[in-house]
């Protein structure tokens, strides 16, 4: 940091130009124009064979959006004992923000964070609190006798097959913007609106449960593991924009709707030993699932932050993955709390996205439609204490973590899995809960293009 500030001691890593930093910086040479800015830290020194793979670094803006910023160099500068050049490229979503605090993670130690001004210096969000330094004093003790260290308790083991338990295990980072805490963040200026153009008297509706038109009434997955015969997919439609294969889809994966249903098809596969995550959309099997024909597919690290690229499309119109954003019988019974956001769909959307979300599916312009990605929330004053145990899990999880616009579809239809134990009239009185019920949690930058 800079002298009796905490504002960080850091350069454009091409231009050596100091703050602040544009959100893209053209250069003579190569396409990438996102900008790369050199950070100065101390104390930080790689391990023989690590790369800046090891290091991670985060932003945080003044409505306490957080963006993953890519390490791309971790170098010690010469003649310089003890310090270290760190290269973090902008994330793509980080536009004209003023002052952003920055913080380096290293083999799970966090650095202090620095400010760093992005487009403009001034802003942001406010400095964190001093560390306090406590003053030891010196106290005549007997040696204690050592505590034996507890053994961590192993993780959770999700089961296997369609419909499994994942007995708690979390699906991405804590930090993913699926886990984020949302519950005290701002309410977007246009709130009002983009409310209104989904349906003030529009009543939330559970689309999934037990069992509808003959079929699994939800979006079904599978956990498999690392033995799953991987096979062949052959895309149709978005074979630009897919992950290829092959993939783990066993011959029975669940389809969305059943076997002959003429809708989305989404199947969803999670490999519990590698913990990734697998999604197709209008997916048919071929030669009793030999390999498999799908419009589109996206493969996603469940231990990773990364996004797909911009413009990109998924197996989900937001280029979302669908996984995490399901409403879950073992999280809302077995484990009594859903700790993500979930999922829903909107009849009209907007041609724009924001953050996490990395693709649109509307031509329509007006700016009090929802882009995809866009989070609302159950405002905090709504009264749960009627509703029935299962149902109050999820208004919980309304609260505090909400829910985001993901693909085009009905009004209010919250996403979740099939499940035979799902009670239907439970379920059915969230239709209680109208569109006024909601707030939309403040945008960051909305892409239109």
């Amino acid at each position: 940091m800079l002298p009796n500030s905490t504002r960080a001691v850091a350069v454009d890593s091409v231009t050596l130009m100091a703050e602040p930093f544009p959100p893209n910086a053209p250069l003579q040479f190569g396409s990438d124009v996102r900008t790369r800015v050199m950070l100065f830290a101390t104390n930080l020194t790689l391990q023989a064979g690590e790369d800046a793979s090891a290091v991670t670094a985060e932003a945080e803006d003044g409505i306490a959006l957080r963006y993953q910023l890519s390490v791309e160099a971790v170098v010690s500068v010469p003649d310089c004992p003890g310090i270290t050049a760190v290269v973090v490229r902008l994330h793509d979503n980080l536009g004209d923000a003023g002052d952003v605090l920055i913080g380096i993670t290293y083999h799970g130690m966090t650095s202090n964070r620095v400010r760093v001004g992005i487009g403009h210096i001034g802003g942001g969000p406010p400095d964190d609190p001093p560390i306090p330094t406590p003053t030891p004093t010196p106290i005549q003790t007997p040696t204690p006798t050592p505590t034996p260290t507890p053994t961590p308790a192993p993780a959770p083991t999700p089961d296997l097959g369609s419909g499994a338990s994942l007995h708690g295990k979390r699906v991405f980072p804590s930090d993913n913007p699926w886990n984020q805490d949302i519950s005290t963040m701002p309410v977007d200026p246009n709130s009002p609106n983009l409310i209104a153009s989904i349906g003030l008297n529009t009543g939330l509706h559970a689309d999934f449960g037990t069992v509808y038109d003959g079929a699994p009434n939800g979006i079904p997955y599978v956990v498999v593991s690392a033995t799953q015969s991987l096979v062949t997919i052959n895309f149709t439609a978005y074979g630009d924009e897919s992950d290829p294969g092959p993939y783990p889809v066993p011959s029975s994966a669940p389809i969305e709707g059943g076997p002959n249903s003429s809708g989305d098809r989404h199947v969803l596969v999670i490999d519990r030993d590698h913990w990734k995550l697998y999604e197709l959309g209008y997916a048919f099997p071929i030669n009793n699932g030999a390999s498999w024909n799908a419009d589109c597919g996206a493969t996603f690290d469940l231990n990773s932050n990364a996004l797909r690229p911009a413009g990109w499309t998924s197996a989900d119109a937001a280029g979302l993955p669908i996984f995490p954003g399901l409403v879950r019988y073992d999280e809302a019974v077995e484990q009594g709390q859903i700790t993500h956001a979930l999922r829903f769909t909107v009849q009209n959307s907007r041609r724009a996205y924001v953050y996490p979300a990395r693709h649109f599916a509307s031509n329509k312009t007006d700016p009090n439609l929802p882009p995809m990605g866009m989070r609302v929330r159950l405002k905090a004053s709504f009264d749960i204490s009627g509703f029935p145990p299962e149902v109050q899990v999820i208004l919980r999880a309304l609260k505090k973590y909400g829910m985001m616009v993901a693909d085009n579809g009905s009004n209010w239809y919250i996403s979740g899995a099939p499940d035979p134990r799902w009670s239907d009239d439970h379920l059915r009185t969230l239709g209680s809960i109208k569109g006024s019920n909601f707030e939309v949690v403040q945008m960051g930058a909305i892409v239109t293009k």
